[in-house]
């Protein structure tokens, strides 16, 4: 077999290089980038309804005509621990403490945003 016969040639291997460093470089960019958030907002139907500084551990429970969901701030983190929705998808999620975002409830149309 002649050399420019090789399934895999060195410039496939340079380009593999190229493209997987500046994968490693995104990834870590976007890491550092994150932002620890100071506030939580909840929306109910788009309108939003209160804030409260991550700061202060508390349980606050949202209830609107279409249910409700028990939400806990604690170390700075945002949680949905409880919830009379289906599908609980929000009650799954994991807990969120950075700028951006989100924990979404679709049938109770809830979003909590982590915000500042």
């Amino acid at each position: 077999m002649a050399d420019n016969e090789k399934l895999i040639k060195k410039s496939d291997v340079i380009l593999l290089v190229v493209v997987l460093t500046m994968a490693l470089f995104a990834v870590v960019y976007i890491m550092s980038a994150k932002e620890k958030g100071t506030k939580l907002r909840i929306s109910v139907d788009g309108e939003v309804m209160e804030e409260f500084y991550l700061s202060e551990d508390r349980e606050h429970q949202i209830t609107t005509d279409k249910g409700g969901n028990l939400v806990v701030i604690e170390d700075g983190e945002v949680d949905v621990i409880e919830a009379d929705c289906p599908d609980k998808v929000c009650v799954n999620h994991v807990p969120v403490d950075e700028v951006g975002e989100t924990i979404i409830c679709l049938p109770h149309k809830l979003v909590l945003e982590i915000v500042e």
